[in-house]
């Protein structure tokens, strides 16, 4: 019998560890761990993000994210999880700066909030409810440890990672986890959405320019 799983998608993490830059952006999350996890039965997919706002340079950028949003509702059994994005303007100190010239610049700082909190309670709620027997996790982030530790030593399931990073996994998840397993260009070519979708609203398309 397959493995009843549920899997907790960190969004930014994936994004900006496995697609950014990439022509993979498209990305079916469901597809992408049916892939990497054979033998599961991937029962529910809860995706964890925020909604980004306009920038000067990109002021497409949230119309973007809900087309992208929008092709993940088409997916049975995905629910998405908000946190909160802040972007502010700071000043920074200059690393190396000019003798002659200011010591300090002016940057836009962005900053997602909540994600990791949200997952780590999601993911103990519904282990403490018994609604799967394995958890896969996309991400690479080593703050989720204890979720995973007190999942796995107190609850006997299973804990996996897709890491999406180039790096080696975070060591303290490569000790505590299940499984890790390396998220890789071929299995996101393979995990794409096709370009037209239709839901309850009518067809749309991905973003040409994205």
């Amino acid at each position: 019998m397959p493995v009843r799983s549920y899997v907790y998608v960190d969004g930014f993490n994936l994004y900006y560890g496995a697609v950014r830059g990439t022509p993979y952006k498209w990305l079916d999350v469901r597809r992408l761990s049916e892939l990497l996890v054979p033998g599961h039965s991937m029962e529910d997919v809860r995706y964890f993000t925020a909604r980004v706002s306009a920038r000067k340079d990109d002021p497409h950028k949230p119309t973007r994210q809900q087309i992208y949003l929008r092709a993940l509702r088409t997916l049975p059994g995905l629910e998405i999880i908000y946190g909160s994005f802040l972007s502010h303007d700071v000043m920074m100190l200059l690393a190396e700066p000019n003798p002659d010239g200011p010591k300090f610049v002016k940057v836009t700082k962005t900053e997602e909030k909540g994600s990791d909190v949200n997952l780590a309670t999601h993911l103990m709620h519904d282990a403490y409810l018994g609604r799967f027997d394995s958890a896969v996790l996309i991400t690479n982030d080593s703050d989720l440890l204890e979720p995973i530790r007190i999942v796995r030593r107190e609850l006997k399931l299973e804990v996996g990672i897709l890491n999406p990073h180039n790096q080696t996994p975070s060591r303290v998840l490569l000790r505590h986890a299940s499984f890790v397993k390396q998220i890789r260009a071929g299995a996101l070519r393979a995990s794409q959405f096709p370009d037209e979708l239709t839901d309850g609203k009518g067809l749309f398309r991905k973003p040409r320019v994205w």
